[in-house]
């Protein structure tokens, strides 16, 4: 009997991390409740007007024909390719830009750090539409030509989307187990190898995840396509006609899920270069 007793002193255990899973449950049921009414339904319901329309006013039928009218549709079509451009640089110029301002934020000493985070959050805090208003006087006075380009716009974008890529990466640098650093030091790797080899390695999902943030409002926004564009029609813009001015819901969602998925297979592409899972600072 005496062998059993170490199985016995198991028990105690299972049954306190059954209570710490049940007690996770319960906080996650607003959580789940927030997912499913905010964001599963409404992709439900898009989906369906997407696939279906209203005959005889008594049924709907499945069909394709709303995706079909798009693609048919060579203006809708370009201005898609359009948004997708302007969304893919205003990306790029953001991880130019971002990826060093979080690594040198995550060299600095952590009240230093605090300011440079809180001065780089300091753009959400503001209205987008006063943000927006406030670089198309700024661009009125350097060039008034300026405006209605796509340099305007992707400007405008950039100062607001930048701090939704330099975060994520921040918070993935700071996360690095610093005896890497050391390790790689022993090996003899000078400052260039171990950036190489250890913190941007490590720090890819921060990058895809900063990328994913920035893609998808900047190929979706229309405030900033309207008011630094003059009046630009991109993607976003198109949507909401679709939606609201031609009361054609049923395009407008078939639009919608193609924009989505197109930016979906982007993110999964990007995905792939994801060859850390996670990274978890040693508490040791």
């Amino acid at each position: 009997m005496e062998n059993f007793r170490p199985f016995e002193s198991e028990k105690p255990k299972r049954k306190r991390k059954r209570k710490i899973e049940n007690k996770g449950t319960l906080l996650g049921i607003p959580y789940y409740v927030i997912l499913i009414g905010l964001i599963i339904i409404p992709l439900v319901l898009i989906f369906f007007y997407s696939i279906t329309v209203y005959e005889g006013n008594m049924f709907y039928k499945l069909t394709l024909e709303h995706f079909q009218n798009f693609f048919k549709q060579g203006s809708f079509v370009r201005t898609m390719l359009d948004s997708i451009k302007i969304a893919l640089i205003t990306t790029a110029v953001c991880l130019l830009i971002g990826y060093p301002a979080a690594y040198l934020i995550s060299k600095q000493s952590p009240k230093v750090q605090a300011i440079l985070i809180l001065a780089v959050t300091v753009p959400m805090w503001i209205n987008l539409l006063i943000l927006t208003t406030a670089w198309v006087q700024i661009l009125d006075l350097i060039n008034p030509k300026l405006l209605g380009t796509d340099f305007a716009i992707i400007i405008g974008m950039v100062n607001i989307y930048l701090p939704f890529m330099i975060l994520p990466i921040y918070s993935v640098l700071t996360r690095i187990n610093p005896r890497l650093y050391e390790a790689a030091a022993d090996l003899g790797a000078n400052s260039f190898r171990t950036f190489m080899r250890v913190t941007l390695p490590l720090s890819i999902g921060g990058v895809l995840s900063g990328i994913t943030m920035v893609l998808l409002p900047a190929a979706t926004t229309i405030v900033i396509p309207n008011k630094l564009g003059l009046g630009r029609y991109l993607i976003g813009s198109l949507i909401e006609d679709r939606f609201f001015q031609a009361g054609n819901w049923n395009e407008g969602a078939a639009i919608a899920i193609i924009l989505a998925s197109i930016i979906m297979i982007l993110i999964v592409f990007t995905r792939r270069f994801d060859k850390v899972s996670e990274v978890e600072k040693d508490d040791v």
